[in-house]
């Protein structure tokens, strides 16, 4: 009798589990999902990834969406064939399409073997055509993740751990509120195989030794420790809103043009002008720097004085101040160019800017004048321009430094010639001579530097 009483009551725990992780990526589903959108599965072949490829299957039918699924062969593991293998007859029998993505892992790298073959994985998938890239990462997982950013000291953003939904890197996490428990009870309630990573249990890998080190102890002092861990992540996530939306308000007022007010970041709190630059950091898709470094660089940018040449290196761009104005920019090697303008409305430069051109009245070079085949090259040096008639003329370095153009960025500026005479320089003026005024016909230029050199 009291086994039969088990077998019911496991039954019915077994329903339970499943009633719950349908009902969760139903309502997941109905949040953040449109018909006709297309969803691509991360499938590993090990057990979250084939429990959602089975529910996202049939789920499918009803919310009318795409479904395909790609499977990362890394090769490090002797059995990496097979599990490409196995995703591959998963697929077949539920009818969804299978894409496989051989990558080769970099042996010295200084990432590890863990985060290179993440960031490769990730990297093949951000370069995916699909609306999203769904992942099965779980209440545990979640768990696991705040206890590693804690590990590493991180700040309210990585403590924040994992996103149910990060719309710019169009990833969709359904099963983050699920535990792995949970899955597990579904994966053999509905007979779904899997196969198992044997390098899952290598604790010489930081998740692994959190998993079945760490995890273990906690859960026998507190065996609700996942989803008390994953609220607490929650509750960050909920910090990290509120402090982007506060530098939001900061930069608002400070970032013009891609760059930071100095004047306006000192008015700041310390804590508060590190947040501002943390969130113009992000916005550059920066790595972040750590706590000593970051207030170094505060120091640095605010305490200079105000003629110090500062150039601090943060990985592919530079951090600069000049003027009062803090700039992150790539350094770039000076290119010679000499092109000529036949009428575009947009002219690219070799350097990756752009030159766009437009007629307005009363401005710009005067149409009158026949502004046809127009010479378009980088500065050469002694160049003297006037855009003032009632100044004298003047070097071109002399009306930069006027203008608070910082010197990197002149490097790259355009000049645009009418026949031998130096023209037009955006952000500087037209030559006296040349512009139109009254009801004439001008054409107005200006310049947008490369996206990848200024922010």
């Amino acid at each position: 009798m009291s086994n039969s009483k088990s077998i019911s009551t496991r039954l019915k725990h077994q329903a339970q589990a499943t009633s719950v992780i349908q009902l969760h990526l139903n309502n997941f589903l109905n949040a953040h999902l449109k018909p006709g959108q297309h969803l691509l599965l991360a499938l590993s072949g090990g057990l979250d990834s084939c429990v959602l490829l089975y529910l996202l299957a049939q789920a499918k039918l009803n919310f009318a969406f795409e479904l395909s699924a790609l499977h990362v062969h890394h090769g490090l593991s002797p059995n990496a064939d097979e599990w490409a293998s196995f995703c591959s007859k998963q697929c077949q029998q539920l009818q969804v399409p299978l894409q496989v993505v051989h990558v080769e892992l970099e042996k010295n790298t200084n990432l590890g073997v863990e985060a290179e073959a993440r960031r490769l994985r990730y990297e093949v998938l951000n370069n995916a055509i699909a609306d999203f890239i769904v992942t099965a990462h779980h209440e545990d997982d979640q768990a696991e993740t705040l206890l590693l950013q804690l590990m590493r000291g991180a700040g309210v953003k990585g403590l924040a751990s994992m996103a149910s939904v990060s719309p710019t890197r169009r990833l969709l996490r359904p099963f983050l509120g699920v535990s792995k428990e949970q899955i597990l009870s579904y994966a053999k309630l509905q007979d779904i195989f899997w196969c198992d990573d044997e390098s899952n249990s290598n604790t010489h890998f930081e998740r692994n030794f959190v998993r079945h080190e760490l995890m273990p102890i906690l859960i026998s002092r507190t065996p609700a420790i996942s989803s008390v861990l994953a609220r607490t992540a929650s509750h960050m996530a909920e910090a990290n809103d509120l402090l982007s939306d506060l530098a939001g308000i900061d930069a608002s007022t400070l970032v013009h043009e891609n760059s930071v007010c100095v004047k306006g970041l000192r008015t700041l709190s310390q804590a508060r002008a590190k947040n501002l630059l943390r969130w113009w950091f992000a916005q550059s898709h920066l790595l972040m720097p750590h706590a000593e470094q970051l207030t170094e660089i505060l120091h640095q940018l605010l305490d200079a004085k105000a003629d110090a040449n500062i150039s601090i290196p943060l990985q592919h761009l530079s951090l600069k101040r000049f003027q009062q104005r803090i700039y992150l920019w790539r350094e770039q090697v000076a290119q010679d160019f000499n092109l000529v303008w036949n009428g575009e409305a947009q002219l690219a430069l070799p350097n990756g800017g752009q030159l766009f051109f437009k007629q307005v009245v009363g401005a710009g070079l005067a149409l009158k004048h026949g502004m046809t085949k127009l010479r378009i090259t980088n500065r050469d040096g002694g160049e003297r321009f006037k855009p003032n008639a009632l100044r004298p003329t003047r070097t071109l370095k002399h009306l930069l430094q006027e203008a608070n153009i910082p010197p990197w960025q002149r490097t790259n500026l355009p000049l645009i010639y009418w026949h031998d005479t130096l023209a037009c320089v955006p952000g500087i003026g037209i030559a006296h001579e040349l512009q139109a005024i009254g009801d004439e016909v001008g054409l107005e230029v200006s310049w947008q530097e490369a996206v990848a050199d200024s922010l």
